[in-house]
């Protein structure tokens, strides 16, 4: 599977709330992005998923752990890591840092569904093969 794979995030004024710090829901919008540049950096399209093989990934479960704040222009590291591939899911751990501190954790579960039954069908041969490389 793949290495931990970094992406970076700016803190925009829009990301925080009334106290200047980032609101704890965008963390889970953090962790998608880096989720979506971890698909392509892997080779996977979710469009092309969906147009190729007729399905899609959805959130699952989430779990977020809230360790330390971040404001308005701090520039993120989010990691993600593969935990666990199974036959129609992917179990990733992601972290937000800033620089040494670490800000989140967050455990994430995708499932593989049908783009038009939005039901669960096995992960694609080609894709399980590109996210366990």
């Amino acid at each position: 599977m793949l290495q931990e794979f970094d992406w970076p995030v700016r803190v925009y004024y829009e990301d925080t709330d009334a106290g200047g710090i980032v609101f704890y829901a965008n963390y889970l919008k953090f962790f998608e992005r880096a989720r979506t540049e971890w698909l392509r950096a892997a080779g996977i399209s979710q469009q092309q998923m969906v147009q190729d093989y007729q399905c899609m990934f959805v959130v699952k479960a989430t779990a977020v752990e809230y360790h330390a704040p971040a404001r308005l222009d701090d520039e993120l590291k989010l990691t993600v890591v593969v935990e666990r591939l199974g036959r129609a899911s992917v179990q990733f751990v992601q972290e937000a840092w800033c620089g040494d501190h670490l800000l989140a954790t967050g455990k994430i579960k995708v499932g593989c569904v049908g783009a038009t039954s939005v039901r669960p069908i096995a992960i694609p041969d080609q894709i399980a093969q590109l996210i366990a490389a």
